[in-house]
This record gives structure tokens, sequence and C-alpha cells, in this order.
């Protein structure tokens, strides 16, 4: 009878593994495959064969993983694994710079549909806290030999956001960060980084007694951060970055902290572009210059409610609610014109010839509208995929809520380069040129050096008042 193929796919499937996983075993000769123009194939009996003598699954089997005594696999390009996934923008860019990403971990559903759609042979798992590192490298196809050169993640930033109540490592997701920070001290990976919103540089978090600090501490959430990846050997850099000078169309502000294993501080991301053209390098990309090419017609948009619709009307490009006639800002805002701050997100514009201002999950809500230059509704997803940096192509899964989140939650893909560049420059040990007084962000006291020496003498007030 003549033999049934099938390809890595369908054996995946048929283990209840991951096509990588059974690419490491055909590489380590459990199982034998061959290739047929572009596509690899099995024998299906052998396939049954292997499945009856092993026990195999995503969720439990261990018996197919690599033991500690056989050799590490050596890989032809850096490898990554990425945490706390989202839509992928930050893994896009470090795969621009040349890494390859093995494992994504997500949570959220219509974000692992948006994986498995655009990256069906990726290693997919869930909740951080279901998985050891046994699991994670088994997941990924790796062994225990395997070196890994980075570990990349954006813990759920809602814990540390200056928006609303903010409980540090107190709140659930807080704690999921922390489970994070376990990980990676127990894979050691060469280089590991760490994404979040600006809040995370004043979360308050109650050091340990050797600090003599027993109460919560404004900062105290990244300084228990630092402590623990200097404890285990790690070289600590971060700083705060505006995305947009790294190509990014958009002004969007998130910290990178940057571990490496070798004990040695990294140099700060190399900037590609800056606001007035300053150091050689061109000037900020517009919200212009990323939506060039995009159809007219045919985008999938929210829509705003008549009753904003008319103030839009009478808004011009850039402008926002204080540019509408008194009477109308007060009609429009209501009591919250006779509220403190800037409110500069109600009924907003956005400039043709600057940079989009950071886009937000949901682009109709009041007080963060992020309207079209010229046309009466709130930015499409085209456009807002085009202001991350993902490609046209890049498939949004869910309802288009959940697509605005996904793309309005992710890491540019130009800040995401610009991390991978640095590292790939540490791994391979080039010189990395240093840009001195770079203005990386508009606010002070945010680079690694500086906020330490902020935080180092409001721990000496606080002691020295208790």
């Amino acid at each position: 009878m003549d033999s049934t193929y099938i390809t890595i796919k369908e054996a995946a499937e048929q283990l209840d593994l991951t096509p990588q996983q059974v690419r490491n075993l055909c590489r380590d000769n459990k199982l034998y495959a061959e290739k047929v123009g572009n596509t690899w194939i099995l024998e299906e009996q052998l396939v049954i064969n292997y499945m009856a003598k092993n026990s195999c699954g995503k969720t439990d089997d261990k018996g197919t993983t690599v033991s500690a005594s056989e050799q590490s696999i050596n890989f032809q390009t850096p490898i990554a694994l990425s945490f706390f996934t989202g839509a992928m923008g930050l893994d896009l860019g470090i795969e621009k710079a040349g890494f390859k990403t093995l494992l994504a971990c997500e949570v959220d559903k219509a974000c692992r549909k948006t994986i498995v759609h655009n990256k069906p042979d990726i290693a997919l798992i869930g909740d951080i806290r279901n998985h050891n590192t046994a699991d994670i490298r088994f997941k990924a196809g790796l062994s225990e030999n395997d070196d890994i050169d980075l570990i990349v993640g954006g813990p759920p930033c809602q814990a540390f956001s200056t928006a609303g109540r903010r409980k540090g490592f107190e709140d659930e997701r807080g704690n999921v960060f922390l489970t994070f920070l376990d990980r990676i001290i127990e894979l050691r990976p060469k280089f590991a980084v760490f994404e979040n919103v600006r809040g995370i540089l004043s979360a308050s978090y109650r050091l340990n007694r050797d600090n003599g600090l027993e109460e919560p501490i404004k900062g105290g959430a990244l300084k228990h951060i630092i402590e623990v990846l200097r404890n285990s050997g790690y070289g600590v850099s971060f700083n705060l970055y505006n995305a947009a000078n790294f190509g990014t169309p958009q002004k969007r502000e998130r910290v990178i902290i940057i571990a490496s294993r070798d004990g040695k501080k990294l140099p700060y991301l190399l900037p590609t572009h800056s606001e007035k053209g300053h150091y050689g390098l061109p000037k900020w990309l517009t919200f212009e210059d990323a939506v060039q090419g995009l159809p007219i017609k045919g985008m999938k948009h929210l829509n705003f409610p008549e009753k904003r619709l008319k103030y839009y009307r009478i808004l011009q490009p850039g402008q926002y609610w204080k540019n509408l006639p008194e009477n109308l800002q007060k009609e429009a805002l209501g009591k919250s014109y006779y509220l403190g701050g800037g409110k500069t997100g109600f009924l907003r514009r956005l400039a043709w010839d600057k940079p989009a201002p950071t886009l937000v999950t949901h682009p109709a809500m009041p007080a963060t509208d992020l309207a079209h230059p010229v046309e009466d509704r709130p930015l499409s997803i085209e456009e807002y995929k085009r202001l991350q940096q993902f490609p046209d192509t890049w498939h949004i899964a869910g309802s288009l809520v959940e697509q605005y989140k996904q793309v309005g939650n992710a890491v540019p893909v130009g800040l995401g380069k610009a991390v991978g560049e640095l590292i790939i420059k540490a791994m391979n040990k080039e010189n990395i040129p240093v840009f001195n007084n770079f203005k990386y962000s508009r606010y002070v006291n945010t680079n690694d050096k500086d906020w330490e020496e902020e935080f180092s003498k409001l721990q000496q007030r606080i002691l020295k008042v208790s």
C-alpha cells in the first residue's frame, strides 16, 4: 500500500504540538522529513508510530524535550522569546533588526487570533503564570542547553499608568510583571527588554527592610526591578523614549529597560530622526508622511456622534476645542470646561505636518478624540496601523473596537527595531555611537543615571524624616 504523506503543520495537529516542535523532532532524528519542492513532508504512519510511543500535547507533554546531555541548537540567527506579545509591534521591530521570534505569550483572545493569523508557525502560550521555565523552553523547541539571545515583553501597563488609580505591584497586573521578572532570571537570556509606560518611573512600591524603607516609596517599583536584575548579574540601562525619534510618525513615549547578562550597561538607543533635524538626522515624520498612498474610501473606522460633528465641521487641521468660539467651547465641554488641565484630547483634529499624538485604544472617546485632519471621522484602523508602522498586510483580528485596542496598545515597529539593532550591535561587539545630550523625551530625570540620582535623594529625605 502506498504511503501517505502529511505536512509539518498537519503532523503538528496530529501530535498536538507546535510546528516548531515538530521541526525540532525532525532535526533531532526522532521523526524523518523530506523536502518536496518548497514543502517538508513526513510519512503519516511514522507520525502515528511516534505518537503511540510518546506522550505528546501542547499543555502537559515534556517527553520530547532535548535532555541536558544532548547538544544544543546552533541557530543561524539570534533568537527571541516574546511575552505579553499583543499585536506583535515590538516583535516585528526586533525581527527587522535580525532576530527570529520562537515563542509568543498572550492571554487576550483577539491578540491571540492576530498572532496565529500572521505567524501560524510560532509557538503560542497563554498566561505566563501557568508556565514554568522548562515548559517555556519546550514550547519554544529549546533544550536546557540552548542559550536564549533575547527576551522581550511589555507587561500590562495599567498598573503603572498615570491615569486613574495606580497600584503598582499591588495590582494583579503588577504581579504578572513580577512573574515575568522571575522567568527572565530563571531563563538567563543574554539580553532582556521591558517596555512600559512613563508611569513606571514613579510607581510606588514597598522596598525591603534592608533599604530602611517599610512604607511604599515613589519610584519603588522600578527600583525593585533594577535591584533584582543587578543582583542576578545583569547590567541595566533605561530611558524614556519618544518613538518619533526612531522614525515613527507619532509622539509616543515609552520606557525601555534593557538588561545585559554580561553585567555591562548598554548605551541608549540610537535615534534615526530628531525634531528639528539636529545631529545630522532627518526631521520627524508627519501624519501626512504616514498615510500617503492609503485609499480615500473603504477604510474601517468608528463614527462620532452628531453632537460632536457639529464642532468638528468648524475645526481646521491641527485645531482642538480651544479654537472654537468661547460660547461653543462651553457648550461642547459642559462641566469639563471648568476643570483644570489642558484637556488637549477634546475635539482634537490631527495636523498634516506633525507626527500624530499618542494613539489611544479608542479614538472616539470624548476626552481622547483622534480625528482626521479634514474628514469628519476618527482615524481609521488603516491609519492606526500606518502610525504604528504595521505593514498594510498585517491582519488585526477581532471586532473593530478590539482592533483599535490592539493597535493602540502596540509598541511602534520603529522603536522595536531600534531596540533590536542596539542589542545586535552589542552581541557583535560593535562600536556603539553615543548621542550626547540628545533629547530622547520632553521630560527630565527619565534616564537611568538621572533617575537613580533623584531616587537616592528621595530615599535619603524619607530616611531622615523617619
